[in-house]
């Protein structure tokens, strides 16, 4: 854990209970003082930050921290549209495969000004293979020209299709025309880094608040890993008039009741609810529930022995009931995944959303699971089975992990699932190397397109922790993403259709649910903004009234 100079947090833990993970201390200095009496909202997270790097990041609590710090060409409104953020102008060429933007006059948080450079230098640097970055692909994604023989170390950085005309004007060339292309514009990875900046840290670049430079609405100032992290406003920022309050003091209370008892007691102003909290509060006029983006799912690492047959994947799809976690066990505004497209996450070309007019997937079938059972019983040569269950160390996650494997050893008789509890980045960690054998986790869509789900799963992507792989999938994929289907919509998206009947009907994951969010925000706050696609959650316009 490391204690940083500028301590300007709110520091409630003061009045939390002792199982919240507070601590004495000495009385507060002038600066603490200070910032107590300012207005500072204070949020309760259920998981750590994992990484303030936009190269690096891949969760949602991540994303939110780094759109609270630093901004991109675009960023999103309260209802999900693009609208500018460091670009004022964009234009577009006839073949829709040449992008200029201007950049508006913004400031670093040290005063210098932002420039095209600084784009052009984040977004090599996320293709860069040496960056080693996860998110890598979204360069390919995007359709920026070269991304793919950069990615790979056969051309080097310098040939991406990102060039600085001038300071203000950034070009982008792309292989091919990407109608969402303004929507990843507004995401983490592609936001902007100064190169003399990240020069100066190189590898501890991002790890602690003095590495971390903002053109965004706050700026880091503390960051006690594992535990609180606190931005305040960022007076340079071009819309600091906007922004009416004086920053964010991020909690993590990983017990939902500690984090309620916080709430109650007005040290914390806005706390995620789960399981029966919900019932408790759900009157109350500080609750809202939304349907969230996110889907959780298992992931069956299919390089374990019998995991890799379809027959047994199914047989654990199909003998959990997902209801049951959705409406009884979480009771949060989730809802049973029977997919692997979520509801509400693209609208197609008939107007109509995706879930629309597609079939639902893996249905719980108790009967039906035994009887893939016995086929994969019969298959494998083998009459017992035993799997470890990796999942994070949140409240929810605990509880569906301990009913996932209460459904099927009950369902499946002979099948042991063993659990083991991780904080999530290990978690994550242990599933990016391969080092696991199901695994609880989730995906967050980054942008409004079932390919934001369905790239996940084509051979050899970074996110297919479990190894599937299919060549007709993978087709699939390519054609409606690089291939000839590109310029036909109606054809693209039936072809989308098919690619996640594939995938559903392998099993490639057990899909359980998507989220909901139930949450607590004190009355006397407004302007949360909730997102299901790109940053969950936008903290800019909040006001205290």
């Amino acid at each position: 854990m490391r204690k940083f100079k500028m301590v300007l947090s709110t520091l409630f833990v003061l009045g939390l209970l002792s199982g919240c993970g507070g601590s004495k201390e000495a009385a507060p200095t002038e600066a603490k003082k200070e910032v107590a009496k300012s207005n500072i909202v204070t949020i309760a997270n259920d998981v750590e930050l994992s990484s303030m790097d936009t190269g690096l990041a891949t969760d949602g609590t991540s994303f939110e921290a780094i759109a609270s710090v630093l901004e991109g060409l675009y960023q999103l409104d309260g209802a999900g549209n693009t609208i500018p953020g460091m670009a004022v102008k964009e234009e577009i060429n006839e073949d829709g495969k040449v992008r200029t933007f201007t950049l508006r006059d913004a400031k670093w948080s040290d005063g210098q000004p932002v420039t095209a450079n600084d784009f052009v230098f984040a977004w090599r640097r996320l293709a860069n293979p040496k960056t080693a970055s996860e998110y890598a692909y979204m360069i390919g994604v995007a359709g920026i020209k070269n991304a793919e023989g950069v990615m790979s170390g056969e051309k080097p950085i310098t040939e991406l299709g990102v060039t600085a005309v001038d300071d203000k004007t950034l070009k982008v060339e792309l292989d091919y025309p990407v109608p969402f292309f303004d929507q990843l514009a507004a995401f983490p990875p592609f936001y902007p880094i100064r190169e003399d900046f990240y020069d100066k840290y190189k590898e501890q670049y991002a790890l602690t608040p003095e590495a971390i430079l903002s053109n965004g609405p706050f700026k880091m100032v503390e960051w006690n890993q594992g535990a609180n992290y606190t931005m305040v406003k960022n007076d340079q920022y071009y819309d600091a008039d906007k922004v009416k309050i004086d920053g964010l003091n991020f909690q993590v209370v990983k017990d939902a009741q500690s984090a309620m008892v916080a709430f109650d007691q007005g040290n914390v102003d806005y706390v995620k609810l789960t399981g029966e909290m919900v019932d408790q509060y759900k009157e109350s006029p500080e609750f809202m529930n939304t349907l969230g983006g996110y889907l959780w799912f298992v992931s069956p690492n299919q390089k374990v022995p019998g995991l890799e047959n379809a027959n047994l994947r199914r047989a654990l799809a199909l003998s959990f009931d997902k209801e049951q976690i959705a409406e009884h066990l979480l009771k949060d505004g989730s809802i049973a995944a029977n997919f692997a497209v979520p509801v509400k996450l693209a609208v197609g070309p008939d107007g109509k959303d995706f879930r629309e007019t597609t079939p639902s997937y893996l249905n719980v079938d108790k009967a039906k699971a035994k009887e893939y059972y016995e086929k994969a019983k019969q298959e494998l040569g083998k009459d017992k089975f035993a799997y470890e269950l990796v999942f994070e160390d949140t409240e929810a996650s605990k509880k569906v992990a301990e009913y996932l494997k209460s459904e099927i050893e009950t369902n499946l008789l002979g099948m042991t699932i063993n659990l083991k509890q991780q904080p999530k980045k290990a978690r994550l960690q242990l599933m990016q190397n391969g080092v696991y054998e199901l695994g609880l986790t989730r995906w967050g869509p980054d942008y409004a397109d079932p390919m934001t789900y369905l790239d996940m799963w084509i051979t050899g992507a970074s996110y297919n922790y479990g190894s599937w792989s299919s060549k007709e999938y993978d087709k699939l994929i390519f054609d409606t993403s690089k291939g000839d289907l590109t310029g036909k919509p109606a054809e693209r998206w039936e072809a989308l259709k098919q690619a996640e009947k594939v995938c559903m009907d392998a099993a490639a994951i057990l899909p359980v649910y998507q989220t909901g969010s139930a949450v607590m925000i004190k009355k006397d706050l407004t302007g949360f903004e909730f997102h299901s696609v790109g940053v969950p959650t936008i903290y800019k316009n909040i006001v205290r009234k």
